[in-house]
């Protein structure tokens, strides 16, 4: 069988993943990707999906979770730091803002990749921060 190469993904093509996984902020991905805000679109994603911890719906933020990791294996430069710096770091906010078991849950979830820069993150705000 022949293994076919997957396209890098630029933050354009990252916009149209992002209007398919998240339908409910179509409108709002396609007004911020008008104005170039990448970040933005990233930061409403965090919101939805905080909007979704709320309602304890924590299946499909897992499962948003791992198609976000699906963008970031993929992604170029640009694109996975957008990623490290805004969605997974987002997770601390879970952490704050989630029942125990559910960040638990959220955590077994989380691919390898995301635990560790999560990790990263708070070994760093820990040095920097003493938080």
């Amino acid at each position: 069988m022949m293994k076919v190469q997957m396209q890098t993904i630029n933050q354009k093509i990252a916009v149209e993943y992002l209007k398919f996984f998240y339908p409910r902020l179509r409108n709002e991905i396609i007004q911020l990707s008008v104005q170039d805000n990448f970040a933005g679109i990233m930061q409403a994603t965090v919101n939805y999906l905080k909007g979704l911890l709320q309602e304890s719906k924590i299946n499909i933020i897992a499962h948003h979770i791992k198609l976000m990791d699906g963008l970031y294996r993929n992604g170029n430069s640009y694109v996975r730091t957008m990623i490290e710096n805004i969605f997974v770091r987002s997770f601390e906010s879970f952490k704050k803002h989630a029942k125990i078991a559910h960040w638990k849950l959220l955590y077994q979830y989380m691919p390898v990749s995301f635990q560790i820069i999560y990790n990263e993150q708070q070994k760093q705000d820990q040095m920097y921060f003493g938080k």
